[in-house]
């Protein structure tokens, strides 16, 4: 069985544009996502999944430069997209990172991973109520069950793509099991789409390296325990990503 992290990315951004490539302390934002994936213990392989319009060249490129596999593709079709990687690559299952989650935590990946093999489900979302930072996880999906997913829609824009598993009866789906406490931390936002995001990033991420810290979930929730006020600068935009998230999710499959 081969498992992936696919790290999904496009620079088509529009609150905050080319957000991937944005630069936070002499780096591209999507290199710190690829940073940490890299510390998964579980996963075969990495691969970044862009879309196949010249503008996202670059991101092929920074997956060649950091050694990671590349996959480019349709451009809306998220979901399509996912799946010919996985026949490309031969992936069985695959847990997900969006681009903009610089912080997503490569323990959380592998207890997707565990969960996964134990189990055999179709699909492994972050538990209601569990309280961890936004994006510090996203899914777990099986490469089978997404093939089959692909069948039914109805639609080649599916960006907001979840709900094609969580409201397909015949989907097995469980929630993230295990979380560690410490990932236990609700209301902060760890995404890049708003400006004020970004400013959060670099606060961040200046901090930990002036004090001599690996960029990670862990020591990036530390930082913030002892100084409260970080959160602050984006979590009032919470709201506004929930609101967007909710307008553009539509369940659509073939008649």
């Amino acid at each position: 069985m081969t498992k992936a992290i696919f790290i999904t990315a496009r620079t088509a951004s529009k609150r905050l544009p080319r957000k991937a490539v944005v630069d936070i302390c002499g780096r591209p934002a999507i290199e710190y996502l690829i940073d940490r994936a890299k510390k998964s213990r579980l996963s075969d392989q990495i691969i970044l999944t862009t879309t196949d319009r010249p503008e996202d060249r670059i991101l092929v490129e920074i997956a060649k430069n950091n050694s990671i596999n590349y996959f480019a593709g349709d451009e809306l079709d998220k979901l399509a997209r996912w799946q010919e990687a996985a026949a490309k690559y031969a992936v069985d299952f695959f847990v997900t990172a969006d681009g903009d989650d610089l912080f997503c935590e490569p323990e959380l990946m592998d207890l997707a991973f565990e969960q996964y093999m134990s189990s055999n489900c179709d699909f492994i979302e972050e538990k209601p109520g569990a309280n961890v930072p936004v994006g510090a996880f996203t899914y777990g999906i099986k490469t089978e069950t997404l093939d089959k997913i692909c069948e039914i829609k109805g639609t080649s824009d599916t960006e907001m793509m979840s709900i094609y598993f969580t409201e397909t009866p015949t989907v097995k789906v469980e929630s993230l099991d295990n979380i560690p406490e410490i990932y236990k931390r609700p209301n902060i936002r760890m995404t890049l789409d708003y400006p004020e995001d970004l400013d959060f990033f670099r606060s961040i991420v200046s901090k930990l390296l002036s004090n001599g810290h690996e960029v990670s979930l862990r020591n990036a929730l530390s930082l913030i325990a002892a100084n409260p006020h970080l959160v602050k600068i984006n979590e009032f935009r919470n709201k506004d990503y929930l609101r967007n998230q909710k307008k553009r999710t539509n369940y659509i499959i073939k008649k």
